[in-house]
């Protein structure tokens, strides 16, 4: 065989080897069913996952001090404007934040919409192994996680991920 040929499917083989790395799931990520989570508002009222059962839910973890987190909440705002009142939900749980004073000084500084959760023990970023901000989890309308978005996400990567889960969801829910 010519050495090119040999260099050309040496260089096919590395980047698909590459391509799969990449693509595959972060070692101790969660997968298959979401954690069941249960925290508070802002306003005290309790929320939790398995009472959002029948909508997608962009489950977005972030502290205030994250420079990739406010700068990624812009299009975070945008997503939710576009799809509030259909079968999504978009929840912000905020980490390492301070208290609750301090979150929804942060949550207004900053322009969040959405509704913001505090997780001020850290359960569940311990329930889904949160090694670093920020960190999006898209959730289908049975409680599967189906996408995880590591860092900052923009609005066309999430609007692009988000479009066949919302596809897949009811045409109503409660």
């Amino acid at each position: 065989m010519k050495g090119w040929v040999k260099l050309l499917l040496i260089g096919i083989a590395a980047t698909a080897a590459a391509e799969l790395w990449l693509r595959a799931p972060e070692a101790g990520a969660p997968q298959g069913e979401a954690p069941a989570i249960r925290l508070p508002d802002l306003s005290g009222r309790e929320v939790s996952l398995a009472g959002l059962r029948g909508k997608v839910v962009a489950l977005n973890f972030w502290a205030s001090w994250c420079a990739p987190c406010r700068a990624e909440i812009p299009d975070l705002v945008q997503v939710y404007a576009a799809h509030r009142g259909s079968c999504f939900e978009m929840l912000g749980v905020a980490e390492e934040s301070g208290s609750r004073d301090d979150i929804a000084e942060s949550a207004q500084r900053f322009g969040i919409t959405y509704p913001v959760l505090l997780d001020l023990q850290g359960a569940a970023g311990d329930a889904f192994r949160i090694p670093g901000y920020p960190r999006t989890y898209l959730i289908d309308h049975q409680g599967r996680i189906r996408k995880t978005f590591a860092g900052a996400v923009d609005r066309e990567e999430l609007e692009s991920a988000l479009a066949p889960l919302l596809a897949e969801a009811p045409r109503s829910c409660s």
